[in-house]
């Protein structure tokens, strides 16, 4: 099995990291083979909506930008699991995931039962190193987000600075559990 483990954090020391580090340990104790992505190296841009509206993404299930998001997508493709970890900016996902998730969408979201993420299992980790508000409205976003490419929701694990020591061991176990499930 293929985990893909994406991050959209520029710290990379901070708690975001560290989640990132921990599903990515859970997988690979589980059996994966584990593909960390740091988007934040990777210069994806905002969708333009080009065109009416809908530009490639829709007729062909690909973004005519040419960045860093053609190569995330071909990684999408070739997993059979997904981690996605964001920092809480504003009760958000980051903007750099957001750039992701709504590229991601407008590609795969119409591609119905054929999205490259269709059934494929997904944890998603909402990372609030400030005042620790803002988890359960970005997970809010990242489960729309699956609902929307036909993933399936393994389990969604808000984080906040109080609360790393034990929330980081329940990330990884649950990266491992989510690599061992056959259901």
């Amino acid at each position: 099995m293929r985990v893909l483990v994406i991050q959209s954090s520029p710290n990379r020391g901070g708690l975001t990291a560290a989640c990132a580090a921990a599903a990515a340990e859970g997988a690979r104790e589980a059996g994966a083979e584990v593909v960390d992505v740091r988007l934040n190296d990777l210069g994806i841009q905002r969708c333009d909506a080009c065109d009416d509206g809908w530009g490639t993404c829709r007729s062909e299930h690909r973004c005519q930008k040419l960045d860093g998001f053609a190569d995330v997508q071909a990684a999408v493709r070739d997993a059979d699991a997904y981690v996605f970890v964001t920092p809480v900016y504003w009760g958000e996902p980051s903007e750099t995931a957001k750039a992701l998730l709504d590229r991601l969408r407008r590609c795969e979201a119409t591609h119905r039962e054929e999205s490259a993420l269709g059934g494929k299992w997904a944890l998603c980790v909402a990372a609030a190193g400030g005042s620790g508000r803002g988890t359960l409205t970005c997970l809010a976003s990242l489960e729309r987000f699956l609902d929307h490419v036909g993933a399936r929701p393994f389990d969604l694990i808000g984080i906040t600075r109080y609360s790393r020591e034990y929330k980081l061991e329940a990330i990884r176990r649950a990266a491992a559990a989510m690599v061992a499930w056959r259901g």
